[in-house]
């Protein structure tokens, strides 16, 4: 099983640009003061543009992940999005906290997700990625029942996509895995994410961390990857509200720059990676 990269193509760069707004705060925060709905704010009407100038210079294509709730409320924004050829994944409907769900709920948000991405995309998505990166013992069985091929929010493996399974806890006999999922997972990592290091959160996050140290850290990961594990998949998330930032705008640029040096450094959406999959 692996990836089949198209001729000449050494390492597939996914970015995943999660485009939360204001859903982010509301629903893994809990917070709603104008404070930090202004974040979001800019996210989408400064960090949306920023990012689509950059991925246009370069020949980047990226898969947006977006909650329901930012299609709704930046609904524009998010239409240059879609005007610019990008992909858009399933990524909660107001960036719920998925874990405090109970079945019923959890189905009743996705359907709701779903209903968003037909009227806004005008059809479904293929892929998935949880808000905060987490699951119910339920989440895997719903992408399942509701047709995604693949899903972006698990880390079981770094470089190479793999099938989950199910996990069946065991605290002194060990636990026991399920059979694969049919679902692919291209794993994520918080080391590959720019919201820990960029985004102060009073209480929560310290965030304010060094953007040098943060893109050297992307650097590496990509580095080691284009050495050992050819036909392998790098995949970092950025926010529009973090990521669009000056400073870190101007070391994310760097980045893209260095990885396309690299003969053979394809950028692509998730689900044209996914589609190079063979088993």
């Amino acid at each position: 099983m692996s990836l089949q990269l198209p001729e000449g193509k050494t390492l597939a760069v996914s970015i995943g640009a999660d485009f939360d707004a204001h859903s982010v705060w509301m629903g893994t925060f809990g917070q709603t003061s104008p404070s930090v709905l202004s974040r979001g704010e800019f996210g989408a009407e400064v960090g949306v543009p920023r990012l689509l100038d950059l991925f246009d210079r370069y020949a980047v294509r990226a898969t947006w992940c977006t909650p329901a709730h930012t299609m709704m409320t930046f609904t524009e924004r998010f239409e240059s999005v879609l005007d610019a050829g990008h992909e858009i994944a399933a990524h909660g409907c107001w960036h719920e906290p998925v874990p405090t769900l109970d079945a019923d709920e959890e189905r009743r948000l996705m359907e709701r997700t779903l209903e968003s991405h037909e009227k806004f995309v005008g059809k479904r998505p293929r892929g998935y990625r949880s808000p905060a990166w987490d699951f119910t013992d339920s989440t895997l069985g719903l992408l399942e029942e509701f047709g995604f091929e693949w899903d972006s929010s698990l880390m079981g493996r770094d470089f190479e996509p793999y099938h989950p399974r199910p996990v069946q806890i065991g605290w002194e006999e060990g636990s026991t895995f399920g059979e694969p999922s049919p679902i692919l997972e291209f794993p994520v990592s918080w080391y590959l994410d720019d919201f820990p290091v960029g985004e102060y959160i009073p209480g929560s996050n310290p965030g304010l961390g060094s953007s040098d140290v943060m893109f050297q850290r992307f650097k590496e990961h990509f580095d080691y990857a284009y050495k050992h594990v050819p036909g392998g998949v790098l995949s970092i998330t950025v926010h529009p509200q973090t990521i669009g930032r000056a400073h870190h705008m101007i070391g994310f640029e760097k980045l893209i720059d260095y990885m396309a040096s690299f003969p053979g450094t394809w950028f692509a959406p998730l689900s044209d990676i996914y589609d190079t999959w063979t088993e």
